[in-house]
């Protein structure tokens, strides 16, 4: 039979390794062939190619109409953000080709939208990259091939705007039975607002408790998804990385002299897709019992573009300077350390899912989920030291070069 005939028939893409397919951006040209290969001659109709590229949000909810009467209430919602067709091989007369037997490629190229979303995979939504070729043959069912492949939208943290530092400051009176027992003050300030996974955030706090017990601090990256359809929207939430430190007695002030906080390989912020959307939070809490917690949320955004290692050295190093000095810390924060290797980092990362340092908190804000991992372009290091006239490491006096009249 014919279909017998098919050995094989695959979608391939070009400068793609073992293990690894490549990674695209908008504006990029996306190049590769359909292989197929036969065992022996057989008839085509024709061989065709479509690129496609999908936002899909989905979820239900219970509802009641009534004191007895519930039903459920579907959002659903979907949108084409790449839409590509090609015709490989048909024949000109609108007959039949006959093949022979052996391997056959068919090479394919187009190029992507200037703007695209990123891939993602979410409990109630996803957006989905793949190309499909389909071969007709007479007399036999078509034959599909499909191929996905990923796409990352740069998000460049070298801006003014993920480059400024973010602060804030809250407050809470301790109350138990009606009472109050002190008043409890939170302040937190990062250097920036973008980072990249694998960088560690250094964490500034002063936390001052005047209530007449001890209280915890501590720190989490949330990440928030938002998915939209039909004029509703759905959250979820999950804690991607956690700091605890040490209770703060009754009376008593703690400093957090830049506390590290490492980003785990996390997928970058979506922030442009109207269905949705994928942001990120540093939260400062502090738990006081008998109280609800003291929250204080500084937003961040999760890059795929590292620091810049040659920006500007004068603004970059009086901004944090002057960072420093504004808290009174009398101490400069933990030295910043290059980011690692993308395997390192997912390795580390999948051996510790499930392991919190501190007790998992009760609300639905902080609740602890597995984080949404996500192919991460590169890492660079960190820029060099500042230039000096002064010679860091001067000769000893034994090695000085001497007058020759002398």
């Amino acid at each position: 039979m014919l279909f017998d005939k098919v050995k094989a028939f695959a979608v391939q893409l070009d400068d793609a390794s073992a293990g690894a397919d490549p990674v695209f951006s908008g504006g990029q040209a996306v190049a590769g062939r359909v292989l197929l290969e036969l065992t022996g001659s057989a008839r085509v109709g024709a061989l065709r190619l479509r690129a496609r590229g999908r936002a899909h949000v989905h979820w239900s909810e219970s509802r009641s109409s009534g004191s007895s009467t519930a039903y459920t209430q579907s959002y659903s919602e979907r949108l084409e953000v790449l839409s590509h067709h090609a015709t490989l091989l048909r024949p000109d007369t609108g007959e039949t080709t006959m093949l022979p037997a052996g391997r056959h490629e068919f090479p394919f190229s187009f190029q992507l939208p200037q703007t695209l979303v990123t891939s993602f995979e979410g409990k109630h939504g996803s957006v989905r990259y793949c190309i499909k070729a389909t071969l007709h043959r007479p007399w036999v069912p078509a034959r599909r091939a499909r191929k996905v492949f990923t796409v990352i939208e740069p998000v460049d943290i070298n801006t003014p705007a993920l480059l400024a530092p973010q602060a804030g400051a809250r407050e809470k009176i301790a109350r138990s039975w009606y009472s109050n027992r002190g008043l409890v003050s939170l302040s937190a300030k990062i250097d920036r607002k973008g980072y990249t996974p694998g960088e560690v955030i250094p964490v500034f706090a002063e936390i001052d408790n005047g209530s007449t017990r001890p209280v915890l601090p501590r720190a989490v990256v949330v990440q928030t998804q938002t998915f939209m359809a039909r004029g509703a929207r759905k959250q979820k939430h999950a804690v991607v990385a956690s700091l605890a430190g040490e209770p703060v007695g009754p009376g008593r002030r703690a400093l957090w002299q830049g506390r590290a906080l490492r980003i785990p390989p996390v997928g970058p912020s979506i922030l442009h897709c109207r269905m949705l959307h994928v942001d990120y939070a540093l939260k400062v809490c502090v738990d006081i019992p008998g109280t609800s917690k003291l929250l204080l949320e500084l937003p961040l955004v999760i890059g795929t573009v590292p620091l810049h290692p040659f920006g500007s050295r004068s603004s970059s190093v009086g901004s944090h300077t002057s960072f420093v000095l504004d808290w009174r810390l009398g101490a400069l924060p933990e030295q910043p350390e290059a980011p690692p290797e993308y395997s390192e980092v997912v390795a580390d990362s999948v051996a510790a899912v499930g392991q919190s340092p501190f007790p998992l908190p009760q609300d639905s804000d902080m609740s602890l989920e597995g984080p949404f991992f996500a192919y991460i372009q590169e890492f660079r290091y960190r820029p060099p030291p500042l230039y000096s006239e002064e010679d860091p490491n001067p000769p000893s006096e034994a090695m000085r070069r001497r007058c020759m009249t002398c």
